[in-house]
């Protein structure tokens, strides 16, 4: 699909531009869309954190576009993907639009993989399903995050 802002033959028919990130559908509009900007966390600092803030346990991303950036986990079920609509919205082609699903039941983080394209690994580990634990290292396409709880 031809896009209409930078001319970028994208060849997969997703709802962003590969290139430039613009929309494209027609009549779907971007304007609410918030961006934060990443805060640089040194590898150290997360090693050292063991408790998180009351809130849920939290995704921080180690590597990868948005290097720092935290994500609070704060409901049942988390779902992570390139698809506009995942909690964790990963904008890079190396993530599946439903790539994967953190569920939280009986006080436990549970990572399933939903069928990726590139899978889903945790420390190093390819995996479909595994109980995350503290300190888990979690890669999701380009993406490597530090998991804390």
């Amino acid at each position: 699909m031809l896009c209409k802002k930078c001319g970028y033959e994208n060849k997969d028919s997703g709802e962003l531009c590969q290139k430039c990130g613009a929309s494209l559908k027609e009549g779907v509009s971007l304007e609410n869309t918030m961006v934060f900007e990443p805060v640089m966390i040194e590898e150290e600092e997360i090693k050292v954190k063991k408790k998180v803030p009351q809130e849920g346990a939290i995704l921080v991303v180690k590597k990868g576009p948005n290097s720092g950036r935290k994500f609070l986990l704060n409901k049942d079920k988390i779902t992570v993907g390139r698809s506009l609509g995942s909690d964790i919205f990963l904008d890079d082609i190396t993530v599946s639009r439903k790539h994967a699903e953190i569920d939280f039941g009986n006080e436990e983080a549970i990572l399933h993989d939903m069928g990726s394209l590139n899978g889903t690994y945790v420390n190093g580990e390819l995996v479909d399903k595994v109980k995350l634990k503290n300190n888990d290292e979690v890669q999701i396409g380009r993406f490597k995050f530090i998991f804390l709880n």
